[in-house]
């Protein structure tokens, strides 16, 4: 089984759109995935600390293992999303961290929107990327491009292979004929 299939549509982009919608949608995919990686970089910068104060508060086990990880998928999600690259993934980890952070609001604050917007902004923005892929102007779109002409090349190869076998039948078929008249 070929894992080209899979790549292929994981990575497919939305191709829809014009080029100024693709190129505003790989602005906005830039900069949410480069202004994203502070956040990643502040939880490390004291883990203990937002262990404490989010991942504890909210009752999930194992805060500190929860707190790398959402530190780590940020770091690793959001450059990953600012390039292009491996997109659905990517945003669909930030949503989840995302949608983490509006319980944690929801749950400290209530639904006091100055405290839950910027969460709901990244999230909303996260969850545009995980559902319709990065874009034309993408790694993405290349490495789908790319692996789209190996296998249209490979399909062609198959079929030359096919039509060179039913030239050979046909010709052996011509030839037992000619030789039986």
């Amino acid at each position: 089984m070929s894992i080209t299939p899979l790549l292929t549509k994981l990575l497919k982009p939305s191709v829809s759109s014009g080029f100024w919608t693709q190129t505003t949608w790989a602005i906005l995919r830039t900069v949410a995935g480069i202004m994203m990686i502070h956040n990643g970089l502040d939880k490390l910068g004291d883990i203990q600390s937002f262990s404490q104060a989010y991942v504890e508060v909210i009752g999930l086990p194992f805060p500190i293992v929860f707190s790398y990880l959402a530190a780590f998928t940020e770091l690793l999600g959001a450059p990953l999303l600012a390039i292009g690259l491996l997109t659905r993934p990517a945003a669909f980890g930030l949503f989840s961290t995302m949608c983490v952070a509006i319980y944690h609001h929801i749950l400290v604050a209530g639904l006091n929107l100055p405290y839950l917007e910027l969460s709901a902004v990244y999230a909303a923005c996260f969850l545009l990327f995980a559902v319709n892929g990065a874009g034309l102007f993408s790694t993405d779109a290349l490495l789908v491009n790319w692996l789209d002409v190996n296998v249209l090349s490979l399909q062609a190869k198959q079929v030359m292979g096919l039509e060179k076998a039913y030239q050979a039948s046909n010709s052996q078929k011509e030839s037992i004929t000619s030789a039986a008249d």
